[in-house]
């Protein structure tokens, strides 16, 4: 199993770092994105730095650069949906066409809401429609 390392990084470091990951070879695994627990956003540049993953973190930011023009299609398309499904703004990325969400849904649900009911909360609707 590799080794995972976390490593803080502020947004005018996002560029440098794949830069540099990038000439020295390194692939760039994903790029992930999770609301924290004191409700920040934490995107992260996940890269194979042989024998561990090095994922680089900058939290709180809702609009950072892109790193497409670097890594092609290996960051654009994660960039993409991380834009579709959370509404980070990546500078420089095209998002002038939908990967998956109708091309309404933003405006009519707001840019990175996606509304998704509990299962507790079906399951108690499901009930309440049977008695009644």
């Amino acid at each position: 199993m590799q080794e995972y390392k976390r490593i803080d990084i502020s947004k005018d470091q996002i560029v440098p770092v794949a830069e540099r990951m990038r000439k020295a070879g390194v692939y760039l695994v994903m790029i992930h994105a999770f609301i924290d627990k004191e409700g920040r956003m934490d995107i992260s540049w996940d890269y194979a730095v042989d024998p561990a993953i090095e994922s680089y973190h900058v939290v709180g930011e809702m609009k950072v650069p892109s790193v497409g023009e670097i890594y092609d299609t290996a960051a654009t398309w994660p960039e993409r949906e991380l834009n579709e499904l959370f509404g980070i703004e990546f500078e420089g990325l095209d998002v002038s066409q939908r990967l998956f969400l109708p091309e309404d849904m933003l405006e009519t649900q707001g840019k990175g809401q996606i509304m998704v009911t509990p299962l507790k909360e079906l399951v108690e609707k499901n009930v309440k429609k049977e008695e009644a």
